[in-house]
C-alpha cells in the first residue's frame, strides 16, 4: 500500500490540447478515492498518468514516496481495472485471474493460493472454469477486479468500472467494490462521471472540470460545503437550484430579490455567508436544495416565490415536484467557463423559464399547471458571486 500525490501536474497532448492543469492532489495510504465530473474533465487522464498510460508532461508524480514520472507501467506496482473489463475471452475464468502473475512467474502453488483467495472474496469460485463469454456482465468485472487484486499492488485503479452495467447491479456492484476496498485497505483511486457513485462510494471525492480540480473534501462537505456554483450545480440528487436574485437592504435587514419577490435571509444564513453584507443592488446567485423548497400554504412561516406546477415524480419511497418559477434559473455549464478564471469557478449566464424542483411529500393532491406557491427555508440556502461563482462567505 502506498499514498498516491500529485504535485502541479499538467498534461498537454501532441496537438497542444491541455487536458489537466496544475493538478495537485494527495490519495492517502488505503485511501478510497473518488475522481469525478463531466466527460472531458480530466479525470481519466489523470489516472491514465498514474498508471503509466499517458505521459506527465510537467510537475511530479509519486506512488509510495517514489518518483514514477519516467517508470513504466510494470514498474509502477499498480493495478487497473477497466471500463470494458479486458478480459481474454479464451482463457477460463481461472487463467484470466492468475494471468498478472503468470507474467511475474510466480511459483503455481502461489498463482493457485491467490486465485481462489480473490475467487472466493469475490463470489466467483463456482465459475473459475467458465469462460467470459459464459458470465454476466457483473460476474465479468467481478473478475477484472479478481486480476487486479490478486497482484496485491500498492493501488487500484478504476476507470468507471460499472458504466456497462444495468441500474440494478451496478448498485450491488458499488456496496461490492466499497466493501472489498474496505477489507484490502488498499489505495485506490476510482473515477465515474456518476456523482452518486462518487458520494456512496469515496473517503473523499474530487470534482474536477476542464482539466482543473474544483474541490475535494468528504461527500458530506462537498454536498454541504459546496467551494463554488460549479460543485453546487453538480453534485445532488437533484442537482442545487441556482436561482439569479440581487441583494436589498433595508432597515438593517438584508435580502435577495428572486423575481419580483424579495427574500429576507434569515440570521443563520446570514452568518454562514457575511460577504453578502454591502452587496446591495449587486448581482448573487441562490442556491437551494429540493430539501429546503416547501408549499407555501404549509408553511407560511417562510418566504416564498411563484411558480407552476410541472411534474411530479414520483419514486417510491420519495416524490419530486418540478415546477416553473417566476425567475431566472443559472445553467452551471462546463464548456461556457470563462477561460480567464483560472480556477474554473465560472458560470453560464441566467436563462429563463427553466424548472427548478423540489422533494414533495406534501404534493400530493396537486395538479400539474396549478400555481402553486413556493416556499424557501432561508436556513439553508447557499449564496455565490454572479461573477466568480464563489461562495460568500
Amino acid at each position: 500500500m502506498a499514498d498516491v500525490v500529485f504535485d502541479g501536474v499538467d498534461k498537454v497532448f501532441p496537438n497542444g490540447v491541455q487536458a489537466v492543469y496544475e493538478l495537485s492532489l494527495d490519495v492517502h495510504d488505503g485511501e478510497f478515492l473518488v475522481l469525478v465530473g463531466p466527460s472531458g474533465c480530466g479525470k481519466t487522464t489523470a489516472l491514465r498518468m498514474v498508471a503509466g498510460l499517458e505521459e506527465i508532461t510537467d510537475g511530479t508524480l509519486t506512488i509510495g514516496g517514489r518518483v514514477v514520472n519516467d517508470l513504466s507501467p510494470k514498474e509502477r506496482d499498480v493495478a487497473m481495472v477497466f471500463q470494458n473489463y479486458a478480459l481474454y475471452p479464451h482463457l477460463t475464468v481461472a487463467d484470466n485471474i492468475a494471468f498478472g502473475l503468470r507474467l511475474r512467474r510466480e511459483s503455481k502453488s502461489v498463482i493457485e493460493e491467490r486465485v481462489h483467495w480473490a475467487a472466493k472474496m469475490l463470489d466467483l469460485s463456482p465459475y473459475l472454469a467458465r469462460r467470459p463469454k459464459e458470465l454476466s456482465g457483473g460476474q465479468r468485472q467481478r473478475v477484472a477486479m479478481g486480476r487486479a487484486i490478486v497482484r496485491k499492488p500498492q493501488a487500484f485503479l478504476m476507470d468507471e468500472p460499472l458504466s456497462n452495467l444495468d441500474a440494478k447491479l451496478r448498485v450491488q456492484m458499488r456496496a461490492d467494490i466499497a466493501k472489498l476496498q474496505r477489507d484490502l485497505e488498499t489505495t485506490t483511486i476510482y473515477v465515474t462521471h456518476d456523482q452518486v457513485e462518487a458520494m456512496t462510494m469515496g473517503d473523499r471525492v474530487a470534482v474536477m472540470n476542464q482539466g482543473r480540480l474544483q474541490q475535494v473534501d468528504t461527500p458530506q462537505r462537498l454536498y454541504d460545503n459546496p467551494a463554488n456554483l460549479f460543485v453546487a450545480g453538480f453534485i445532488g440528487t437533484p442537482p442545487m437550484n441556482l436561482l439569479a436574485a440581487s441583494v436589498a437592504s433595508q432597515n438593517g435587514s438584508v435580502s435577495v430579490q428572486v423575481g419580483e419577490q424579495a427574500v429576507p435571509l434569515s440570521d443563520e444564513a446570514m452568518r454562514r455567508f457575511p460577504a453578502v453584507r454591502g452587496r446591495e443592488g449587486r448581482e448573487v446567485v441562490l442556491g437551494v436544495r429540493a430539501d429546503d423548497l416547501h408549499r407555501a400554504d404549509r408553511r407560511p412561516d417562510l418566504p416564498a416565490v411563484n411558480a407552476n406546477l410541472e411534474l411530479i415524480e414520483a419514486l417510491g419511497s420519495q416524490s419530486i415536484a418540478y415546477f416553473r418559477i417566476d425567475a431566472m434559473v443559472i445553467g452551471v455549464d462546463e464548456d461556457l467557463i470563462d477561460e480567464r478564471e483560472a480556477d474554473g469557478e465560472g458560470v453560464t449566464a441566467a436563462r429563463p423559464n427553466l424548472v427548478s424542483a423540489m422533494s414533495a411529500e406534501d404534493a400530493v393532491g396537486l395538479r400539474t399547471g396549478e400555481r402553486v406557491p413556493v416556499a424557501i427555508d432561508t436556513k439553508h440556502i447557499h449564496l455565490f458571486d454572479a461573477e466568480t461563482g464563489a461562495p460568500l462567505r
